[in-house]
C-alpha cells in the first residue's frame, strides 16, 4: 500500500518555509551585527538589517496580498530583491574582514535556496492566490 504524503497547509505567513528560513537567516545577522564596528552603525549595519528583514516582511504582506495573482507575483519580486541585497551586504562585510568566509558561504547558500524557493511561488502563484 502507498502512503499519500499530506503537504502541510499553509494557513498563514509563518508557515513557509521561505518565510521561517529568512527570518532565521534574518536574526543571525542581526546577532553577527552586533559585533560591527561603530562607524558602520549608520551604514552596513543599518542596511544589511533592513534587507534581511525585509524578506520576512515582504513574504507578510504577499501573504495578505494573494488575492490577485499580479500582486502576488509583484510581491514575491520584491523579496527576490531584498534577498539579493542582502547577499550583496555579506559580501561588503566580508570584504572588510567583518565576517569570516565560513559565515559569508553558509549564509550566501541560505539566502540562494530562499531565492529558489521565492522563484518557485513566483511561478506557481496560482496554487498560492486564492
Amino acid at each position: 500500500m502507498i502512503e499519500e504524503r499530506r503537504e502541510k497547509q499553509i494557513k498563514r505567513f509563518q508557515d513557509l518555509r521561505a518565510y521561517q528560513l529568512a527570518f532565521e537567516c534574518a536574526m543571525e545577522i542581526f546577532e553577527i551585527t552586533k559585533k560591527f564596528p561603530q562607524d558602520e552603525k549608520y551604514s552596513l549595519t543599518d542596511q544589511i538589517r533592513r534587507s534581511s528583514r525585509s524578506v520576512c516582511s515582504n513574504l507578510a504582506e504577499v501573504w495578505r496580498k494573494r488575492k490577485y495573482i499580479a500582486m502576488f507575483v509583484n510581491k514575491i519580486t520584491d523579496c527576490m530583491g531584498e534577498s539579493a541585497e542582502t547577499q550583496v551586504w555579506l559580501e561588503f562585510a566580508l570584504k572588510c574582514k567583518y565576517i569570516n568566509s565560513k559565515i559569508y558561504e553558509e549564509l550566501n547558500a541560505r539566502y540562494e535556496y530562499i531565492f529558489a524557493m521565492l522563484s518557485v511561488m513566483e511561478k506557481k502563484a496560482d496554487r498560492f492566490c486564492k
